[in-house]
Formats: structure tokens, C-alpha cells, sequence
């Protein structure tokens, strides 16, 4: 059966990364394009509930249809999975990303909170970002990333994704013959540079901008950050259950001024067998 395949991005409907990658994503289903109206890097996960989205019908490059919301990425998924499409979405891909996600990227990036959201709608979900460089000068050629993103998508047609599980894929900034392969990773160590820029308005009111230099990663092998670093397309699976459970068996050892959870609970089930025993 024909899988129906949700492009998606958040770099903006009409941004190159989206339409390579449609045009791979077209050789293994039929694909649908619903993706924000503008930019909206760094998003992160975010669900529109005071107002209402709209959706205009656009065009891409190759004059093809395509659908643009004023929401974010992950309202885009939200819009396709609950019906703006007559047919079910199988599978969703969001990307190509300008930029890696690496890290915790995840929590910061519209294109990976578009595939969470895909998950949270029983859907699977793949993220799709291409490692860029400083200076680099003209176009960025998306075309390797596309077949090396469309090498991962077929594996998941084929195989399946476990629920609640998303891929999390980064390509090297590289030709297709320097490739080296497809590396399964962990997330790894993303090195932050930020700085708080003040500066005073015409008003002598003050203003602020979050900036500094790009971001860099500690390219430990197994991760993510190294798999770019040795020229492997990383693939990170992530899930949805955020919980630490190593940090349950700790925090059960602290004094608690209520009885614990478990407590309340053996406390329940000695009380139901005496009532059954009566």
C-alpha cells in the first residue's frame, strides 16, 4: 500500500531544503506539503490555542501544490494529522533543516518538534537536518542530504518505528561519494556561546537580544556531534517519556513530608483485601 508522506519543515514553505526534499520523498509516496508561512528556527514545540490558523494554498518551485500555516511546525502536523488532509498521514518528515540539530537542539528546533508531534499523533516521525559551515558563500546544494534522508525513510517503510520513538537524522555538509555511511548515535554534547546584548532604544527604554557565537559540540564517538565530525550521517532515535529513572531510586530515598506514591498505594491494596476478606 501507497504511503502517504507529510513534508514538513520550519524554515518556511518555500525554503530549498523542503523542496529537495519533497522531490525524494515523492519516489517512495504520494506526499503532501503543509509547512509554516516564514522562518521559525527555534521555535521549539509549540501548539496555537488563543487564535485560529489559517492555511493558503501556494506553490512550490516546480509549480507543484503546497499548503503554508500561519503556525508553527509542530501546528502544521497538528492541522494534517487531525483531518486538513482527506487521506490519513502515514508517516511525517520534517526538514531539511538549515543547520544541525544536535544535542539539546531537540528541545530548541521546530523541525524535530514537528516530528514529536507527528508522534503524538500515533504517527511516525522523522527530523531531517543538514550540517552547514561558517562563511560558506551561495547555495547550499541539498541534493546528497535528500538521498541520504530518503535511504533512512525506506528503512522506516520498510521496518516500522516502535511507538512513541522519533528519528532524529543529521547529515554531514558533505558531496554523496565523501559520505561514509548511516551511524546509529546517541545525542551528544552541544556547547553553547550565547550572550545577552542591551542596548537602549530611541526612548532611552532598553532592549535585548540573545545572541553569540554558533554553537559547537564535543564529537565524542557514538554521538551525534562525532558521527558529523567523522563524516557518518547520524540517526538518533529519541522518545517522548522524558522521565530520568535512574533518578527515581534517589529521590525514594529522601524524607518525604507525605507518604510516597508507592506507600499510598500498598496502603490501598492492604485496605481492599481486608474489606474482600470480610
Amino acid at each position: 500500500m501507497t504511503k502517504h508522506i507529510l513534508v514538513t519543515n520550519d524554515d518556511g514553505v518555500s525554503a530549498p531544503g523542503l523542496f529537495a526534499l519533497v522531490q525524494e520523498m515523492r519516489k517512495l509516496g504520494n506526499v503532501s506539503v503543509l509547512a509554516p508561512d516564514r522562518n521559525w528556527s527555534g521555535g521549539g514545540h509549540v501548539k496555537t490555542l488563543d487564535r485560529a490558523l489559517r492555511v493558503r494554498e501556494v506553490r512550490l518551485a516546480d509549480g507543484t501544490q503546497a499548503f503554508a500555516s500561519d503556525g508553527a511546525p509542530s501546528d502544521c502536523v497538528a492541522l494534517a494529522t487531525l483531518g486538513f488532509f482527506k487521506q490519513p498521514v502515514d508517516l511525517v518528515v520534517s526538514g531539511i533543516n538549515a543547520g544541525a540539530n544536535l544535542g539539546h537542539d531537540v528541545t530548541y528546533s521546530g523541525t524535530v518538534t514537528a516530528a514529536m508531534e507527528a508522534v503524538i499523533a500515533g504517527v511516525p516521525g522523522i527530523a531531517v537536518s543538514l550540517e552547514t559551515l561558517d562563511g560558506h558563500l551561495g547555495e547550499i546544494d541539498y541534493g546528497p542530504a535528500a538521498r541520504s534522508a530518503s535511504r533512512v525513510v525506506r528503512q522506516v517503510i520498510e521496518n516500522g518505528l516502535s511507538h512513541e520513538i522519533l528519528l532524529n537524522v543529521n547529515i554531514p555538509f558533505l558531496p554523496d561519494e565523501k559520505i561514509r555511511g548511516i551511524a546509529l548515535t546517541r545525542q551528544g554534547l552541544r556547547v553553547y556561546h550565547s550572550r545577552l546584548d542591551e542596548r537602549v532604544d530611541p526612548r532611552n527604554k532598553p532592549y535585548y537580544w540573545i545572541g553569540g557565537d554558533a554553537p559547537t559540540g564535543v564529537p565524542e564517538r557514538g554521538t551525534d556531534v562525532g558521527a558529523l565530525a567523522e563524516g557518518f550521517v547520524s540517526v538518533t532515535p529519541l522518545q517522548l517519556d522524558l522521565t530520568a529513572y535512574r533518578a527515581l531510586t534517589d529521590l525514594n530515598t529522601w524524607h518525604w513530608d507525605a507518604p510516597s506514591y508507592e506507600t499510598t498505594l500498598l496502603q490501598a491494596s492492604d485496605k481492599l483485601t481486608l474489606f474482600r476478606s470480610d
